[in-house]
């Protein structure tokens, strides 16, 4: 398959991106800086960001601002929001990028596992509260772990079962792919002029794993993907294609080779349960009672 790099120009176009001050994030910026996109690096760490932003084409054109936001946080979420809001301003595409990645056990105030908060249900509430705003697409980045995915919603505090970060970390991921179906499908049927879709990075080498607070996970992480992985750049373009290609609304992206572990930009495999409308709806409505939104 022939690389993809040819990212169309995207001058005028405003991207909010959560996680952008490393990994994948922080690619999917710099490439899309680099194609004339004003970018908000939506970040929980302004002074990590802000270091990272120089890094970014169009920071010294004014076309990079910093925002902070916990997305684990629902009231950091919201008062994110409320101060887009506040300007007014459209978001052609908003990047449901952040995410955690091992972390030990632990609840948010709404009593929800750490992973599912982060990588799902604060972005769920962001996608909602920026609906007014958005011109073009909502672009949600999953994983190949999806497929590990056994989502209780009954136990979403891990009270009842064990705590495995790994199974909770693929629950929390094909989560993000119900939200994204779910979400096109709500599009299509009010006919909204916006889009829902999805991307994985395959194998990238990225510090997801310096959360963990176990130093072999975290440097089995840290080593692992640069010894067998993409480079992060390589990850990004998975996102980048699907945040700016003429895409159907309901696409999934990533890595081109057999195993999606690498390559180049591609439709990718869904598994069947993340495909699964009742358990779409389901979450959805779980969803709206825990975030109130």
């Amino acid at each position: 398959m022939r690389p993809w790099t040819q990212v169309p120009p995207q001058q005028g176009r405003r991207f909010v991106i959560t996680g952008s001050n490393g990994g994948l994030g922080l690619e999917t910026a710099r490439i899309l800086g680099s194609r004339g996109a004003d970018i908000v690096m939506a970040c929980r760490s302004v002074a990590k960001a802000e270091e990272a932003a120089r890094s970014v084409p169009g920071h010294d054109r004014g076309r990079v601002e910093i925002r902070q936001v916990d997305v684990s946080d629902l009231a950091s979420v919201r008062s994110f929001a409320a101060g887009l809001e506040a300007e007014g301003r459209p978001v052609d595409v908003l990047i449901n990028n952040a995410g955690v990645l091992g972390v030990p056990y632990a609840l948010t105030a709404e009593g929800v596992e750490m992973h599912f908060a982060t990588n799902y249900l604060g972005h769920f509430l962001l996608t909602q509260a920026l609906l007014p705003l958005l011109t073009d697409r909502v672009v949600v980045v999953s994983s190949r772990e999806h497929r590990s995915g056994r989502l209780d919603l009954d136990d979403l505090g891990w009270k009842r079962r064990r705590y495995r970060p790994f199974q909770a970390y693929g629950d929390s991921k094909l989560a993000d792919l119900l939200f994204m179906r779910e979400l096109d499908r709500r599009f299509r049927a009010e006919r909204m002029p916006l889009r829902a879709v999805a991307a994985h990075p395959g194998a990238s080498a990225t510090g997801i794993t310096s959360g963990s607070g176990h130093p072999v996970v975290t440097a089995i992480g840290h080593y692992g993907q640069r010894l067998v992985g993409m480079p992060a750049w390589r990850g990004a373009l998975c996102t980048v294609y699907a945040a700016t290609m003429d895409v159907p609304g309901g696409t999934y992206i990533g890595p081109h080779g057999r195993t999606e572990l690498w390559g180049w930009p591609a439709p990718a495999r869904m598994s069947r349960k993340a495909d699964d409308q009742l358990l779409a709806r389901a979450l959805w409505d779980r969803s709206v009672a825990l975030t109130g939104c």
